[in-house]
């Protein structure tokens, strides 16, 4: 059973109202017994991307970044606000809406990143960085944008929370609330451990798909090599459909612990490359082996971490 109990808001507001952001306020609107007013309004670059959350009913109003008394009426007496931005926005949006946040307000964000997104709330900040939560929710689909939002997007899925020493521990059990209302499960690390955990797991498997499809364009058959991929390189480029701009910013926000991750699998790639030009069946088959019992042993967890009943206490 999802625990959603106690949460409760009257106004969120969500910069970026795309895919993560419009999928948390389809969710907290639409699921479980989330009491309060419920007021979201959302924040855009493009006036296009709000307008199409308000016509969906996502959101219930829109603000201009750029007009200062629209932006002050949006933050005014906001609960929670949620900045879903490529990660080099969060500093410029932070000094953006400092001057109009409510002492009371917190700040959140949905970073893939975080050492870099702590560097920039407290670069923004200052002492006031103890009312941003790094947050990062492991949530996400082939499609973007607010009209792949589902309420449901979060059900059994990991966020992390990367609190601040200065945060108070009531600020970073609201989010935490916020989240499992949406019925994930809440995790707690440090910025460096997230960024040593998802250079691995995430961002250099989005690197070597994106790879993977510029090697095979630079090849001079490329359209016949396309015209006849199938399964295997469906399933291993899915996630090079992601956006261009938002792990542009990834991998250049997390390049130091990327950079020792893709030495790591540049290493292994050179035993491989050793094995196959030496004709070394056995030691292919080795890895091979080990390679499929941990990934077998992975889905088997994550199968019955969802199927749970408390998954998402």
């Amino acid at each position: 059973m999802i625990d959603v109990a106690g949460f409760s808001f009257n106004k969120l507001v969500i910069f970026g109202v795309g895919l993560i952001g419009g999928s948390l306020a389809r969710a907290l609107r639409e699921r479980g017994d989330v009491a309060g007013a419920r007021t979201v309004i959302g924040v855009g670059r493009s006036p296009a991307s709000t307008a199409r959350a308000l016509e969906l009913g996502v959101i219930d109003g829109t603000a201009a970044l750029s007009d200062d008394a629209a932006l002050s009426a949006a933050l005014a007496g906001a609960d929670l606000v949620l900045l879903a931005a490529p990660v080099a926005q969060t500093q410029p949006l932070l000094e953006r809406i400092a001057p109009f946040l409510d002492p009371d307000t917190i700040v959140t964000d949905a970073g893939s990143t975080k050492s870099d997104v702590v560097a920039a709330a407290r670069a923004a900040r200052g002492d006031r960085s103890r009312q941003f939560v790094p947050g990062h929710p492991i949530a996400g689909r082939e499609s973007s944008g607010v009209d792949a939002a589902l309420p449901d997007l979060y059900v059994s899925r990991n966020v992390v929370l990367c609190a601040l020493p200065e945060n108070r521990p009531d600020t970073v059990e609201r989010v935490a609330a916020m989240w499992r209302a949406t019925g994930a499960a809440v995790h707690a690390m440090t910025p460096a451990q997230h960024d040593r955990v998802f250079a691995s797991v995430s961002h250099l498997p989005h690197l070597l798909s994106f790879a993977l499809v510029e090697q095979i364009l630079n090849s001079p058959d490329a359209a016949l090599k396309f015209s006849f991929a199938a399964g295997g390189f469906r399933d291993f480029t899915r996630i090079a459909a992601s956006s261009p701009e938002m792990w542009r910013d990834i991998c250049v926000a997390n390049r130091a612990a990327l950079l020792d991750e893709l030495d790591g699998y540049t290493a292994v790639l050179a035993q491989l490359r050793a094995a196959v030009e030496a004709a070394d069946g056995a030691a292919l088959e080795a890895v091979f082996a080990r390679s499929r019992e941990a990934r077998t042993e992975w889905q088997e967890q994550r199968a019955a971490l969802t199927a749970a009943p408390d998954a998402t206490k």
